[in-house]
């Protein structure tokens, strides 16, 4: 299967984009990479009970099936009560505003007041704390409901200052992020210093940048290596199977290996 097929086939298009553009996919695989992990964590589980039990088993997984399984509440939302999930303006959340996209003066932020409180501090922080006690804007409904003024009236707002500006002000007190392409993520110090985007070392062209495992675990570092070349294991895995020299000679002979 394929992953784009695999997220135009379980409903993703019709989630991302501006309700009034065309359906969109997701910028990256998603679904082959979590594919990816729900095998391996399908493989690790299967170990534990062969060890604990003695018996072995099949492990299965595939694109649709997972990136079915990733619809998980907007899933549940549907089979329980009929809502069904799409597009929101500035990739707003379906019921929490203000949680969205937001203009600056040099390019986007994103806001998420997921909690009641971060409104009021928000409004603080932006000079308009009478907003915080506006009946349009009292409460997570009343805002959803009148969304469209508050998108407006915060671009107003928060395009007197850039993102970074804004960033250093909410800092700590209201959930933003700015909005990097890929180029400002991994450019960004944080990253580095987290560890996230290391130099490994490759046998062709001596290192190569790439971002690291996030699974981390006190007292260890995971071995900074390459993936192996094509073929790479081979003889290896074989003599672990066959210690014979003329069967993998008859292998390489015989175009097997």
């Amino acid at each position: 299967g394929y992953d784009y097929l695999m997220q135009a086939e379980a409903g993703y298009l019709s989630l991302t984009g501006e309700p009034d553009g065309p359906p969109a996919r997701f910028g990256i695989s998603i679904i082959d990479m979590m594919t990816g992990t729900m095998s391996a964590l399908g493989l690790v589980s299967a170990l534990v009970g062969a060890r604990a039990s003695g018996v072995g088993r099949d492990v299965d997984v595939s694109l649709f099936d997972v990136a079915m399984h990733n619809l998980s509440y907007l899933a549940t939302w549907y089979l329980n009560e009929g809502v069904v999930t799409g597009r929101a303006p500035r990739s707003a959340h379906p019921s929490l505003t203000p949680s969205q996209l937001y203009r600056t003066q040099d390019g986007w932020i994103f806001i998420m007041c997921n909690k009641e409180k971060f409104f009021g501090v928000l409004c603080e922080l932006i000079d308009r704390p009478e907003w915080a006690s506006d009946p349009r804007f009292e409460n997570f409904a009343a805002r959803l409901k009148n969304r469209d003024e508050l998108t407006e009236m915060l671009d107003g707002v928060l395009s007197a200052a850039t993102t970074a500006e804004w960033m250093v002000r909410f800092g700590g007190k209201v959930p933003a992020a700015p909005v990097n392409d890929i180029a400002q993520a991994l450019d960004n110090p944080f990253a580095r210093e987290q560890g996230l985007v290391v130099d490994v070392p490759h046998p062709a062209r001596g290192t190569i940048g790439t971002v690291a495992c996030p699974i981390r675990c006190p007292g260890e570092e995971l071995p900074k290596r390459p993936a192996p070349q094509l073929g790479a294991d081979t003889l290896a895995v074989l003599k672990s199977v066959r210690d014979d020299g003329a069967w993998i000679e008859e292998l390489t002979k015989k175009h097997v290996i």
